[in-house]
């Protein structure tokens, strides 16, 4: 798309969503909610705000809707009452309309930033401990496997983002999103976008597809934005075939949940394999899966870092904390307060940290108190 069929689409956008254009020029909101005409809520430093603002009435919101979905490549009716697409901007929409939706047509907006949050900025947020800012950079530094999890609208692409940005220099990363959201300060980088089937089923290129294109084109670290479906299993036999280093998301409310829920969507796989050979698999895949968790406060922060360690005797998976939210204490202004504390497991591969010569000692992984 050219600079100027750009600039046409976001004018016609803007003037399509003028009830809520307020909300999409103001960097302190992050999503905008519509449910329905005469409902529209914000969300504004984790917390949700009902506004006063409405569109006319449901043909109008839907007219909007419509125009957006054909001004970005994308069609919403009756035969596909869904729309899961980017704006111009970077912006993610979804929504879904009657009679799937029964507050009419309802429109969520989770606006994108191009801020580059370093972790000083999650450190002094107190989002993360700068102990384990410097871990998580050690392991990417060491090209391990990490695994962001965590619920909807926790952080976890943010996250991602910066990890990337952490990759050593002189290597090739490929990207590979649904719609491409992650904001990636990196020199030599590979973007891929999944693409929907047309009207009559047509030319659908997939998450699966684009991930095993990918093993073709000489990728140092394959990054998966959000792992979601039967792509699992490629990613997991990337990470197992000597691409170290290689980052996805995934939707999941505790590192254990994580684990389990990646290996569920590897299941949906082509590959013929038995439950211990993939949980095997699995295991051998994964060296650390980070959660990231949005608090009562609206806070976002770093809950847990863990290893996996690999199969327990009976065939579960050890997944070991090494790093730990400590116990949530709320202040008189309503903030919860608490830090990221090491539980006392020291990783695996703490030789290799020695090994690099890289300045985290044993013991930094000793229990507080």
């Amino acid at each position: 798309m050219s600079k100027n069929s750009q600039s046409i689409t976001k004018a016609a956008i803007r003037q399509n969503l003028a009830p809520v254009l307020s909300f999409l020029e103001d960097p302190s909101i992050s999503e905008i909610l519509i449910n329905g005409p005469f409902e529209i809520f914000i969300e504004r430093q984790g917390k949700l705000e009902k506004t006063t603002a409405q569109f006319p009435d449901e043909d109008s919101l839907r007219a909007a809707l419509n125009s957006i979905a054909n001004d970005v490549g994308r069609r919403i009716d009756d035969d596909q009452p869904r729309l899961d697409a980017r704006l111009p901007d970077g912006s993610r929409i979804a929504a879904v309309i009657p009679p799937c939706s029964l507050n009419g047509t309802v429109i969520s907006i989770r606006k994108f930033t191009q801020n580059n949050i370093s972790f000083k900025d999650y450190v002094k947020s107190g989002s993360l401990s700068s102990d384990g800012a410097q871990f998580l950079d050690l392991c990417m530094f060491l090209g391990k496997n990490i695994l962001v999890s965590g619920g909807t609208g926790s952080g976890k692409t943010t996250l991602l983002s910066l990890l990337c940005s952490r990759i050593p220099k002189g290597q090739r990363l490929i990207v590979i999103e649904d719609s491409s959201e992650l904001s990636i300060n990196y020199e030599h980088v590979v973007r891929f976008e999944t693409r929907q089937a047309n009207q009559i089923g047509d030319g659908e290129v997939s998450m699966k597809d684009l991930l095993k294109s990918s093993l073709r084109l000489r990728p140092d670290r394959i990054i998966v934005g959000e792992v979601r479906s039967s792509e699992a299993l490629e990613l997991i036999n990337a990470m197992n075939t000597g691409h170290k280093g290689c980052l996805g998301t995934v939707h999941a409310n505790s590192p254990e949940d994580a684990i389990v829920r990646l290996e569920a969507l590897a299941q949906g796989g082509d590959a013929k394999i038995s439950e211990k050979a993939l949980r095997f698999q699995v295991a051998s895949a994964i060296d650390l899966i980070v959660q990231v968790s949005r608090y009562q406060d609206g806070s976002r922060r770093i809950a847990a870092i863990n290893e996996v360690i690999g199969l327990r005797d009976d065939g579960g998976y050890e997944v070991l904390p090494i790093f730990a939210m400590s116990r949530m204490v709320r202040q008189p202004d309503g903030k919860l307060l608490g830090q990221l504390e090491p539980t006392g497991h020291t990783p695996s591969f703490m030789q290799e940290i020695i090994d690099n010569n890289l300045p985290f000692p044993a013991a930094k992984f000793s229990k507080v108190g």
